[in-house]
């Protein structure tokens, strides 16, 4: 990545358009190919990110204002195959709380003189001072099957979720379904069809990294989500579905959903490894050149707000009973290293609000292996006090309590419903830690399920939830069941404001939780 001046940029453009011959040669221009993404988006940082349609170079500018008339600065990076032509980047030298335009243009390697046609996106800086700030969380895209069907208006809870113009949207995990094929039709139970969109990389689920790489380049296919990536910044997580379905690190592929796929990996961390590479090369995310691969970081947003992202896939142990009496490796959730840099980050931060951002519930019992009903996938286990996980949970509660470290509120998906949990000590099998609320929203675009059963182990107490009724299962996003949840604080008061919705923008719920 090399860094341009406003005058190499300028004069770059000029010497290029004096190079362009009379007659169009629009095949032979290359074109940004799913659109443009920014993410990460904090006090000394943005992301940009776009993907090429052949190999080019790409030149990113931004500007204060959207006819560029006042370039601030650039670079450019160049698309290759190595990457599957993405190409992403961070820009430097950003005034706070302002609104910056960006720009992309392709340049051919093979004929510099030939330019493709720019593309402009778009986000507000973070703030220096107390403004208001608002974000919007979900997650699970294109999960059991249900793809994008054009004639039902494609994902149309994107289109939702940009109306309510948030700083940022973070997305909870499971950003696309690797295990689910797509399949061309599928019957819903009124007798209609869905008709999705098909491609040949999302036809089985995916094992080798062009078939992970194109499940991202499937969701881009959606009109909705590429006008949100250009408008509203991206903090992503991942969780299961990024790779494969309830995985550990090293777990044999040997489950009965594991033999029905048919992989011919031996283990998880084959599939992991393809799987991480695509994630890191499709999503807007910063990333430490000593840790590439990592997910969980923290994102500062001003003198109101931190959000601390948390990886609850890749530092686990193996799922299994849950029950152990004494923390070990097998306890493992988050894991010591990431333990350690929550609660450093968390004792640091000097924001009102401290947003952790979960990419599962704490206190919903959910089964690892569904086809034996055996095993546990998340953190609760069942009632009673804490056990296996918990205990590493029970442990970080307990810092944030004896360090009263104030104003968390915990966010989060997976489940595929959404639902709102107060945690009270007073009510709980373990009681050192303070309260917090945890909210659970999602899915966006995916089978609707639940609820889960709660579990008393940290005292949680179910203030709402909007979930199947009488036993049915696996909703198609026909039938409305799909969630997200917006987030409002107030600049005046540091009041916030949480609102759960579904895919029409209505609001089903909401609290107001002031500040300690």
């Amino acid at each position: 990545m090399t860094l341009l001046t406003r005058r190499h940029l300028l004069a770059g453009g000029a010497a290029l358009a004096v190079a362009r011959p009379g007659i169009s040669r629009a095949a032979d221009r290359p074109a940004l190919s799913h659109g443009l993404q920014s993410g990460d988006v904090s006090g000394d940082s943005a992301v940009v990110w776009a993907r090429a349609d052949r190999p080019a170079r790409a030149v990113i500018e931004w500007a204060t204002t959207e006819r560029f008339q006042d370039i601030q600065g650039g670079v450019f990076i160049d698309a290759l195959p190595e990457s599957d032509l993405t190409v992403k980047a961070a820009l430097p030298g950003r005034p706070p709380d302002q609104e910056i335009f960006y720009r992309v243009r392709l340049q051919s390697l093979a004929e510099p003189a030939l330019l493709g046609e720019p593309l402009v996106g778009r986000f507000r800086s973070a703030p220096a001072s107390r403004r208001d700030v608002s974000f919007c969380w979900s997650g699970d895209t294109v999960g059991q099957g249900w793809g994008i069907d054009e004639s039902r208006g494609g994902m149309t809870i994107y289109a939702a979720i940009q109306r309510n113009r948030p700083d940022f949207f973070l997305h909870s995990g499971d950003t696309i379904y690797a295990d689910g094929p797509i399949q061309a039709e599928v019957r819903l139970p009124d007798g209609s069809l869905w008709r999705n969109i098909v491609t040949e990389e999302k036809a089985e689920p995916a094992e080798t990294l062009a078939e992970f790489r194109g499940a991202y380049k499937y969701n881009l296919l959606d009109r909705n989500l590429l006008a949100m990536n250009r408008a509203v910044p991206i903090l992503a997580q991942w969780d299961d579905h990024e790779v494969t379905n309830n995985w550990w690190p090293g777990e044999p592929l040997t489950r009965p959903e594991h033999l029905r796929k048919r992989y011919e990996a031996g283990n998880s961390l084959v599939l992991a490894a393809r799987a991480a590479r695509a994630f890191h090369e499709y999503m807007p995310m910063r990333f430490a050149p000593a840790e590439p691969g990592r997910v969980y970081r923290t994102i500062s947003y001003g003198p109101l707000l931190d959000v601390f992202l948390l990886d609850m896939r890749s530092y686990r142990g193996p799922n299994g009973a849950n029950d152990e009496t004494e923390e070990s490796a097998r306890t493992q959730f988050l894991g010591p290293a990431q333990v350690a840099w929550l609660k450093r980050e968390l004792k640091a931060s000097r924001a009102t609000w401290k947003a952790i951002a979960a990419d599962m519930p704490l206190g919903l019992v959910v089964t690892y292996d569904t086809d034996r009903n055996v095993g546990s996938e998340a953190v609760a286990q069942g009632d009673g006090p804490p056990l296996g996980r918990e205990l590493e949970i029970a442990g970080l509660l307990r810092f944030i309590r004896d360090e009263e470290i104030r104003n968390t509120v915990w966010f989060t998906a997976d489940v595929h419903y959404t639902a709102a949990h107060y945690y009270d000590p007073n009510k709980a099998r373990f009681q050192d830690f303070a309260p917090f609320w945890e909210f659970v929203s999602g899915p966006l675009h995916a089978g609707t399920f639940g609820p889960n059963r709660l579990d008393d182990t940290f005292g949680p107490q179910l203030r709402f939830q909007k979930a199947p009724e009488g036993g049915r299962q696996n909703l198609s996003p026909a039938e409305g069941y799909q969630f997200f949840g917006h987030v409002a604080i107030e600049g005046a008061t540091r009041r916030m404001t949480v609102t759960l919705k579904d895919a029409a923008d209505t609001a089903l719920w909401s609290t107001v939780i002031d500040p300690a």
